[in-house]
């Protein structure tokens, strides 16, 4: 995989929310991970590759990593897995 395809673990989305120590809501969350990452960026997990950043928020949701309502959520530091990357 060249450099410009270099895909970023969805850990460095958590720690980016974790360090924040604020709410967000899909539509905040998906502004700051453009922001911070680009348009075009692709995120990876344990168990998924290729996310775009809307996908790689329903992944993270699906999985439990997020603690409050959908409109005020924050990632719950207790559900990152073990993964060193």
């Amino acid at each position: 995989m060249s450099e410009d395809n270099k895909q970023i673990h969805g850990h460095a989305v958590m720690d980016m929310m974790i360090a924040a120590d604020k709410p967000y809501s899909r539509e905040t969350l998906r502004a700051e991970i453009i922001q911070r990452y680009g348009e075009d960026a692709r995120f990876y997990t344990c168990s998924a590759s290729d996310l775009d950043a809307d996908e790689l928020i329903d992944f993270l949701e699906a999985h439990g990593k997020f603690a409050g309502a959908d409109s005020s959520f924050r990632v719950d530091p207790s559900k990152r897995c073990a993964d060193d990357e």
